[in-house]
Formats: structure tokens, C-alpha cells, sequence
């Protein structure tokens, strides 16, 4: 009986984990986080853009990054149950599309009002995604594309995607359920493998932890880094956005 446990298990996990973390870590890349500032002067901020499906994660992402960065338990925005099929994230009306014509549209934005980094948000635990989904996240692509702007995708809900990794963390690149899934997702939507990294979200705790703090500071440091890139290329290839 036992032999055959291990046997199960074994098909569930690689023998090695695919791809590198220190969990060790944390506190070096938090504090590089923590302490990023643009070298480019006309820029203040790092301007993230997160979209994706409906219950990919997005609201809980920016949660679980505020906890991280605070170092304590926070809400600072709404977030829909993961079995819900609305959204509380608000940032464009499907049914009224932003125009020129609109009071709050910026014809000229200048580098520190332009998006740096457009990051795709989706769930580990969603079902195959839809083609109509698939076309419109082509499309976003595309757009960014042509402006040159850098892309990568956050992966949610990765433990209610696999037991292994909700039983323990550390199993995140051990699991070959989670591999096929980020590299179905890849082959879909065109994002390398290498500018996709996944996330547990806070959701259930009441206390900070400190490997799920691990997983989402490495994929702050790769986004503040690809959107660092395209700063600096901003103050030699002035492109219109």
C-alpha cells in the first residue's frame, strides 16, 4: 500500500524542480522592491497594467502585493470570491469603450502617465480558457506590441490548482500539473515561459507567510525589471503611446 503512495506521488511531481527559487530570499528581494526608485528622471512611478479573466485574481494580487510590501494583513481593494462570475475590478467600461471625446483622455500622455509593463492575469484553477477570451488577450498583446511594451503573466490560485502545492509551497516547481498548465498557457497566448511566474494569493490567512511572500516579491522583482528595461528605452526611443 505504501509502495503504491509513493508510486502516485511520484507520477504527481518531478524529481527536481524545473525552475529555481530561494526561499531563503525574501527579505533581499523585498528590500529591492521596496527600495526601487526609476533612474530616468521624467519617471516617478513604475506603471503596472494587470488584466485578464473574470476571477483570474487581479483585485487579489494587488491585495496579497500590499500585505507583502506592509508586512501586514490589509484590504485595500474589493476582491470577488473565487466561485463568482463578476468582477469587482473597475478600470474600463466594456459598453462605453474610452474615447477621445472623454473628460479623463490623455492624447499626449507623457513617460511618467504611460503603462510600462502590461501584465496578464490568470488562474491556475480556471478551466481551458475560451476562444473569445484567448482573442481579446491577442488583441492587448498586439496593441502592447506595437508600442513596445513589455509583457508577462502572473499565474493565481496555483494551490487550488494542485494538492501537491497546497499541501506544501515549496512543491510549486515540482508539480507537473502547474508546468503543463503555465505551458498551455504559453503556447496560447504567446508569452514565454520565462515571463511567467505564479503566485499564491492571501486569501484564507489571517498572518503573514513568508514562502507566499516568497513567490510574489520574485515576480514583483521580474516586473519592476522588465518595466525598468522599457523606462530606460524610453529616454533613447521617444515612442508614441
Amino acid at each position: 500500500m505504501e509502495g503504491r503512495l509513493v508510486d502516485k506521488l511520484n507520477k504527481l511531481t518531478l524529481d527536481q524542480p524545473w525552475r529555481a527559487i530561494f526561499w531563503g530570499d525574501k527579505q533581499r528581494d523585498l528590500q529591492y522592491v521596496q527600495e526601487y526608485k526609476p533612474e530616468n528622471g521624467n519617471v516617478s512611478h513604475l506603471r503596472v497594467l494587470l488584466y485578464g479573466p473574470v476571477g483570474a485574481g487581479k483585485s487579489s494580487f494587488i491585495n496579497s502585493v500590499s500585505n507583502v510590501l506592509r508586512g501586514r494583513m490589509t484590504i485595500p481593494t474589493l476582491a470577488s470570491a473565487t466561485t463568482s462570475n463578476t468582477s469587482f475590478t473597475r478600470r474600463f467600461n466594456p459598453l462605453s469603450p474610452l474615447s477621445e471625446r472623454d473628460p479623463g483622455y490623455n492624447p499626449t500622455p507623457s513617460p511618467d502617465d504611460r503603462v510600462h509593463i502590461l501584465v496578464c492575469v490568470f488562474s491556475a484553477n480556471s478551466a481551458e480558457i475560451k476562444g473569445s477570451v484567448l482573442q481579446k488577450m491577442k488583441a492587448i498583446r498586439e496593441t502592447a506590441s506595437d508600442l513596445a511594451i513589455p509583457q508577462m503573466a502572473i499565474v493565481t490560485n496555483i494551490d487550488a490548482a494542485c494538492a501537491e502545492i497546497e499541501k506544501d509551497l515549496k512543491n510549486v516547481y515540482m508539480s507537473k500539473h502547474l508546468k503543463k498548465k503555465m505551458t498551455d498557457f504559453s503556447s496560447a497566448v504567446g508569452i514565454p515561459m520565462n515571463c511567467i511566474c505564479p503566485v499564491k494569493n492571501y486569501s484564507q490567512e489571517i498572518q503573514i507567510n513568508d514562502e507566499v511572500d516568497s513567490l510574489i516579491v520574485s515576480a514583483l522583482r521580474l516586473i519592476i525589471d522588465f518595466g525598468d528595461d522599457f523606462i530606460d528605452n524610453m529616454q533613447t526611443s521617444p515612442a508614441g503611446q
